[in-house]
């Protein structure tokens, strides 16, 4: 038996290496033909790190008594772990001197807690990377733009060296290769020559399983039909489940950034499914997946080609002159851009308005500003104008590592060192399915948003001849931000909010930019808070908060219900099916426009 066992395991391992070296000589033959020219590869510091860097040196030589306190911390802290792990050899259970954060999974075997060895990678580690944080997170003297990169930068390089992350200072990782006879390693190298060639050269790390998950088959399911089109995005209705439904409809205008069904991943998590089972008459946009025909498309091609042509589409279809409207993301900047343009206008059949984690005002951009100042920009603008288009995996490696222990160092472990294949996870299908940027509008967001924060100040941006004020949008909103978000801080969202001129209820809800808004009922998962008076601060908002258990979901019902009941006995009508109405049916949800996967070479 155990001949026939490894004989079985030369024959795999034979397999795994031609194909490992078949992959190799592949990638390595691409990249001989793409730097034939002699051009090679040109290194830069678009980031701008070496110069934020060479300034932090510059201010700690300024104080060496500072860096040599720190110094001498750092070495009481190893020799106090010295003792320690003395104490653990000998069968002792010493106090740690170091523990890993609340919620920091990378140490959840065993063996960090138990051999004392691993204990001491683990601690040795958490002491280095909390001096070298506290080393250089606060310097007297340094710009704080130059901060800000050191910060952020410091943590890449600290998360990168963890003793999770190597083969030998891994337990599990250890174990697997003991056991394999190291075949794990060589599965690993064959899925990360795999990455490289999908990504065409460059590292794509494979998340899931995506032969696993098909649009319109297992995601994005709930049944409706595609009633209207425009160059920039399709208009989904959805079927009733109810005999009656609210009388005004719902729009929803998610972001572009990715496709629109992360609120209609599977039926129990779907936010689509559950307001149509609420009783609303939902219209979602699904954005195109532009190329470089795009290429010229601005923000405010966004707002006439998209809000505001769904607008006119959900008016013809259902006859109603009162809508209701949601926007997610950067939906929900487009939304307050819309809602203002308007109000300027006089148009006033938006008569609700929903902020999904939307930020109006940029004035806390969170640690995406440290991606985003002039020289970045325009980098990314000659890179931009050459395609026509911002690639969808470039801006996915920039949101991937905000974390990445989660998304980028865990699987590295997964599928190189352990060698094993990804799971089906149907939010990483979907986060990996993501979309291009029009050369022309993205520009447009990240200097009129982010460098300029122009959006909050009144006539700050003009979108088709009108000044933009935040201030004169006077119809109920209800902003929904959640207390870890990343890419939408939510005390930056909250000075959006402000920005509003009628009633605004702001709720904060558990979790971050995603789980914390597709968070249903059912789950009854991560809860919110709630404050009915909208404080000058978001502090003083937060002081006096009311936790309540449960989902955000329930508590946007209510306020919704209330103010579609305003209508009084016309609240509700009778169901309808699209397609019946003067729009008709084009094709079956989710359509066309978001069935075309990244993978597809652009136009």
């Amino acid at each position: 038996m155990a001949t026939e066992q490894q004989s079985y395991d030369h024959a795999e391992s034979v397999k795994v290496f031609a194909e490992v070296a078949g992959r190799s000589s592949k990638i390595l033959g691409d990249y001989i033909r793409r730097h034939a020219d002699g051009k090679g590869i040109a290194f830069t510091d678009e980031f701008g790190i070496a110069k934020a860097f060479m300034d932090l040196s510059a201010q700690m030589l300024a104080n060496p008594w500072k860096l040599a306190e720190t110094q001498m911390k750092m070495f009481w802290d190893y020799v106090s772990l010295w003792q320690s792990s003395a104490l653990k050899m000998m069968g002792h259970a010493p106090e740690p001197v170091a523990a890993p954060a609340k919620g920091d999974y990378r140490f959840r075997d065993e063996q960090w807690e138990n051999h004392f060895l691993f204990d001491y990678f683990k601690q040795s580690y958490l002491i280095a990377a909390r001096h070298i944080h506290d080393a250089v997170c606060c310097v007297e003297g340094l710009p704080e733009e130059a901060q800000k990169k050191v910060n952020f930068f410091t943590r890449q390089y600290i998360d990168a060296l963890a003793p999770s992350n190597f083969v030998v200072t891994n337990p599990q990782v250890l174990r697997e290769t003991v056991n394999s006879g190291g075949q794990n390693l060589i599965r690993g190298l064959n899925n990360l020559l795999e990455d490289i060639d999908r990504g065409n050269g460059q590292l794509r790390i494979k998340m899931t399983d995506y032969d696993a998950f098909k649009v319109g088959a297992n995601v994005a399911t709930t049944p409706g039909k595609v009633v209207y089109q425009t160059d920039l995005m399709q208009l989904v209705q959805y079927q009733p489940l109810t005999e009656e439904v609210y009388k005004r409809p719902l729009l929803i205008i998610p972001p572009w950034i990715n496709k629109y069904y992360i609120l209609d991943l599977r039926q129990k998590n779907s936010f689509i499914r559950w307001a149509v089972e609420q009783g609303h008459t939902v219209f979602v946009v699904s954005w195109v997946n532009p190329d470089r025909r795009h290429a010229d498309k601005s923000f405010e091609d966004y707002m006439f080609e998209g809000s505001l042509a769904a607008l006119d589409a959900v008016q013809k279809a259902t006859g109603e002159n009162e809508v209701n409207v949601i926007g997610y993301c950067l939906g929900g900047t487009l939304l307050g851009a819309t809602l203002a343009y308007m109000a300027e206008k006089k148009d006033q059949r938006f008569v609700s308005a929903t902020f999904f984690v939307s930020l109006l005002d940029f004035s806390i951009p969170g640690e995406l500003g440290v991606f985003i100042d002039e020289q970045q920009v325009q980098n990314l603008e000659r890179r931009m104008n050459e395609r026509g288009y911002l690639e969808g995996s470039e801006m996915g490696t920039t949101f991937n590592i905000l974390r990445a222990n989660d998304l980028v160092w865990s699987f590295v472990i997964n599928n190189y060192l352990l060698g094993k294949e990804p799971f089906p996870f149907d939010l990483l299908y979907w986060n990996s399915d993501s979309t291009r940027m029009p050369a022309k509008m993205h520009s447009f967001y990240l200097r009129k948003m982010y460098i300029e924060n122009a959006l909050k100040d009144p006539g700050g941006i003009t979108l088709g001849g009108v000044p933009i004020d935040l201030r004169k949008i006077s119809l109920p909103a209800y902003f929904i931000s959640t207390v870890e978000d990343h890419i939408a801080p939510w005390k930056s969202t909250y000075l959006g909010a402000r920005r509003l001129s009628g009633p605004v209820r702001f709720v904060l809800g558990g979790s971050g930019h995603i789980a914390g808004i597709v968070n249903p009922p059912s789950a009854n998962k991560y809860g919110y808070w709630t404050n009915d008076k909208l404080a000058e601060t978001p502090e003083e908002w937060q002081a006096k908060a009311k936790s309540h258990e449960g989902s955000w979901w329930s508590d946007w019902q209510v306020w919704i219900d209330r103010e579609n009941s305003s209508q009084g006995a016309a609240a509700r009508v009778p169901a309808r099916t699209p397609g019946e109405g003067k729009l008709k049916a084009i094709e079956d949800a989710p359509g066309s426009y978001v069935s075309f996967r990244l993978d597809a070479k652009p136009s």
